[in-house]
């Protein structure tokens, strides 16, 4: 079939265009930053810049089009995202029916209607009828908090968790919810084409129900962090979301509207999902947790939480935080070949040294050996090549692409955990770009006071050794070409 995914950009949208994609549908994308996702998803990928604002660009998205997943929504302020999605959805239905669409998933939010619903709930389920008003059928999924690395409401959870030892909270800690997990949701909209095309609501959810309480207290757990949780009558969500503008990255606008939902009991009350996606088994809270915080390893390597970034971020350098990790990005073009810059950086370590601030890195690693780390006397198993696993100084290769990518995963002792990645893009025959990555993951608030405290010592170390590697390429590419490292 032919799908346009609106909200692509977004954190489901994002994930959910490659595995359309890889079912052998033909994907199309509106967006109104088509820069964004160029480099993001596969060469033919359609990308239609514009909003659904828009209905020139609204009516191009939708030419053609068999399906098309409504991920879209406004929380600019708590006064006006309603209105705006309301008028979003309307403009869509209307011009989905124009184009003879014959189906529009959309993903809401779970809430009983006849009970008394946060602004934000209220909205989520109107835009479902909205839709459905168009006479364009509509299959509507309504999920509590998702479970996954750059959910929004899983990421105030994070900081929260990891940045505050005693968390004086209002009583909707208590109140219970039925998280589920990114991949049951990704499962689910895409098991929607596999039903008749008709109005149907699903309420999903995972296979635990829990108290936001117990969630905070079950991730501290998983991350070794001892936490309280301290519970008072009156904490207004307004005055909530200006503590959590204040602790995390989440502004308070943002954080205002799925605050007050908070206080709404979000469960599953029907088994209509059990019936109709029987291949489907939801995953428990502790299972997409922990599929959450696993950095680096993933049984969906698509989803892999380095590639995501590399992703999102292909240009450009970054400093600063992104999802609970610290990320330091550098790239430099390099007058030399892809090869001949990976078989540089490749070689980094043991005898060789980093190729710059080796003062430093010593003086690092006799910091780690007075601690009762492994220090750089380890070096490497060989000069010459590399392979998975080895040991490379207080470094572990993680992942090794001759020629294209190095990823090492740091095994000093850290007040969190620590990655290093080089990568080598191809510009020309003989150029190339060089792109160094470090990537901390704090665990808890000494990892924070660790990344900051270090952070003057990164500008100097980082950035003279990406130099040094694209210097030692350019001079071997002119002196003498030299043999990539297997």
């Amino acid at each position: 079939m032919r799908i346009l995914v609106t909200g692509a950009t977004g954190y489901i949208g994002g994930r959910l265009v490659p595995r359309l994609y890889a079912q052998g549908h033909s994907v199309r994308c509106l967006a109104r930053a088509a820069l964004r996702l160029r480099d993001r998803f596969p060469a033919d990928v359609e990308i239609v810049e514009g909003s659904i604002e828009d209905p020139a660009a609204l009516q191009r998205a939708l030419t053609g089009c068999d399906v098309a997943y409504y991920l879209v929504h406004s929380m600019r302020s708590t006064t006006q995202f309603a209105a705006a999605d309301r008028d979003a959805a309307r403009a869509f239905g209307a011009a989905a029916k124009e184009a003879g669409l014959r189906l529009i998933v959309y993903l809401g939010g779970l809430g009983e209607p006849h009970e008394e619903l946060s602004t934000h709930l209220q909205s989520r389920h109107e835009v479902g009828k909205v839709l459905r008003a168009s006479g364009v059928p509509v299959i509507e999924f309504q999920a509590a908090q998702i479970i996954g690395s750059g959910s929004i409401s899983f990421e105030m959870m994070r900081y929260l968790t990891e940045r505050l030892p005693v968390m004086i909270a209002p009583r909707w800690v208590y109140t219970q919810c039925q998280p589920i997990g990114v991949r049951d949701v990704l499962s689910y909209l895409i098991g929607a084409l596999r039903q008749p095309f008709e109005n149907r609501t699903y309420q999903i959810g995972g296979a635990t129900v829990e108290t936001y309480r117990s969630m905070m207290l079950r991730y501290a757990g998983m991350r070794g962090l001892r936490r309280y949780i301290v519970t008072v009558p009156v904490f207004t969500p307004k005055l909530s979301s200006y503590w959590v503008h204040l602790i995390t990255p989440v502004p308070a606008q943002l954080a205002r509207p799925l605050i007050a939902g908070l206080s709404n009991k979000v469960i599953v009350r029907d088994n209509d999902a059990t019936r109709d996606f029987p291949w489907i088994q939801p995953q428990s809270f502790d299972e997409a947790l922990r599929l959450a915080l696993d950095r680096s390893q993933s049984a969906d390597r698509e989803s892999t939480w380095f590639d995501a970034f590399a992703g999102e971020n292909r240009r450009g350098e970054f400093v600063g935080l992104q999802e609970g990790m610290f990320i330091d990005r550098r790239e430099l073009v390099v007058n030399a070949p892809t090869d001949q810059t990976a078989a540089i950086f490749s070689s980094l370590g043991g005898e060789h040294g980093w190729l710059a601030s080796n003062s430093l890195w010593r003086l690092r690693g006799w910091i780690d050996r007075a601690v009762g780390g492994t220090g750089l006397r380890r070096g490497r198993r060989s000069m010459k090549n590399l392979r998975v696993g080895d040991a490379l100084d207080f470094w572990r290769v993680e992942e090794y692409h001759p020629g294209r990518m190095l990823r090492l995963r740091a095994e000093m002792l850290l007040p969190g955990r620590a990655w290093l990645q080089f990568e080598s893009e191809p510009l020309a025959p003989s150029q190339s770009r060089l792109v160094q990555t470090a990537f901390f993951e704090p665990r808890g608030v000494g990892g924070y006071v660790y990344w900051y405290g270090v952070l003057p010592f990164h500008g100097i170390v980082f950035g003279r050794m990406i130099k040094g590697v694209a210097r030692a390429a350019e001079l071997a590419s002119i002196d003498s070409p030299r043999e990539a490292v297997p």
